[in-house]
């Protein structure tokens, strides 16, 4: 388990790393975000999006479970850095966590669903080779779950975790909320596939 726990800090400090990009700028953080997933596939890392979708017995759960909180202490420490930058990023990060917020945690649990499809599609096509055509679902399906609004929930961690101290003070329950329903919306859309796929 500490070998899956390591490997799941470093996958959250390079998601991490994405969403600082992200935050950065939006527009082309869209496409620096990629930098993400695929160096979490490069390195075979273990995310949570990237391994939901592929679970099949309840020791892979309880893996799964190791996997979330290794990723969370990875966004965390990048968050830690995060607040160390000249850029208004905690400013921007709010902005998304007051976005999240507004639709409430049913409708945002829902639309991450469709980043959950995206992710366990990317990572699948990636898996199975290094040939250009294996990445290309993988290098559109990161700008797409933005562009669409779709949350991540490690990603999302990562904002969260950047958002203004005092704001996320104020709002504490109904973040925690938010925040399980993106996981499970994420777990499902992970493994949406099942019910029509014939592996």
């Amino acid at each position: 388990m500490f070998n899956i726990l390591r490997s799941a800090i470093f996958a959250g400090v390079c998601i991490g790393i994405a969403g600082f990009g992200f935050l950065a700028g939006k527009e082309l953080g869209m496409i620096l975000f990629i930098f993400g997933l695929a160096t979490v596939v490069s390195y075979k890392l273990k995310l949570f999006t990237g391994t939901a979708g592929f679970v099949q017995t309840g020791h892979d759960m309880l893996e799964l479970s190791v996997i979330l909180v290794g990723n969370l202490l990875g966004c965390l420490l990048v968050a830690l850095a995060a607040r160390c930058s000249a850029m208004p990023l905690c400013d921007t990060a709010e902005q998304v966590l007051s976005s999240r917020l507004s639709i409430g945690p049913l409708r945002a649990g829902t639309l991450s669903i469709g980043c959950g499809i995206l992710m366990t599609t990317a990572v699948n096509f990636a898996r199975k080779g290094k040939e250009i055509g294996n990445w290309i679902p993988l290098l559109f399906a990161v700008p797409l779950f933005i562009h669409c609004g779709f949350p991540h929930c490690i990603a999302d961690a990562f904002y969260y975790m950047t958002a203004p101290v005092s704001f996320l003070s104020a709002n504490a329950g109904s973040v925690l909320l938010l925040y399980l329903c993106l996981v499970i919306g994420n777990f499902i859309g992970c493994n949406l596939y099942r019910l029509f796929v014939s592996e």
